[in-house]
This record gives C-alpha cells, structure tokens and sequence, in this order.
C-alpha cells in the first residue's frame, strides 16, 4: 500500500518540517540523508513499525533516527493515505518533551488536514526534489 508524505503548511505559509530538514542538512548531512530515506520509506505501509516509526500517543507516530543527537520527525495519518509531517525535534533526550507533543498548532493540522478534499497538498520544489533523491 503506498503513502503519501506531505508536510504541514500553517496558515500563514511556514513549514515547520521543511524549516527543520533545512537545518538539518546544513549542520548534519548524514543524518539529513538518513531522515529523508526515512521519509521515503514511510511511503510503504510495511515500515509503520519499530525500529522506524513509533506511535507516540493521541495519534502521532515518529519517525526516528538515533545517533549522537536524536532526530525525531512528529506525524500523523490523514485520509487518502497521506502521511503529514508536522514537527522534528533534534536534541539527546531519550523522551519527548511535553512541549513538542503539545505544540499549539498539531491540532489545528490535524483538523485542517481532515477538511481538504484532495489528497494531494501542495508541496514545494524542495519537497519534491527531497523525496525524488530518497528513492
């Protein structure tokens, strides 16, 4: 069964996994490289499990990547097999904080993507060409 990942846009246009990955790549090629093939991999159903992909409570799953610095991608699943990217997290806790799984706007993600009827959201030349390389 194939997924499709998307990322969660605010209303005013920000993209908080989008900003994050662009951090990422600069301070931390490799673990850039692994989080996208990550990504990537979350289009088949079959990686929806350990050691990939965790659910973390009131329906948001991570996608996890272990090293010296924790690299955590917050999701969750929405209609039409889509897969929306909301939040990563990149710090040496073994935990999520209570802040992260408490961000003001995953609600509002959550019921945004519920509303739209396409199943496809809009995605960046970025986006795409992220995805495209993590095949």
């Amino acid at each position: 069964m194939e997924f499709i990942v998307e990322f969660y846009e605010t209303g005013l246009g920000r993209c908080p996994v989008r900003e994050f990955l662009e951090k990422l790549k600069e301070s931390d090629p490799n673990d850039f490289a692994i989080v996208l093939a990550g990504l990537a991999k979350l289009r088949n159903q079959q990686y929806h499990k350990l050691p990939l992909s965790k659910p973390i409570g009131s329906g948001l799953f991570e996608l996890r990547h272990v090293g010296k610095l924790n690299t955590r991608l917050l999701y969750f699943f929405a209609k039409g097999q889509r897969i929306i990217a909301v939040h990563g997290i990149r710090d040496k806790a073994r935990e999520i904080s209570k802040w992260d799984l408490e961000l003001h706007f995953l609600p509002r993600a959550k019921r945004s993507s519920r509303l739209k009827a396409a199943p496809q959201a809009k995605r960046s030349a970025l986006q795409e060409d992220w995805l495209a390389r993590a095949q």
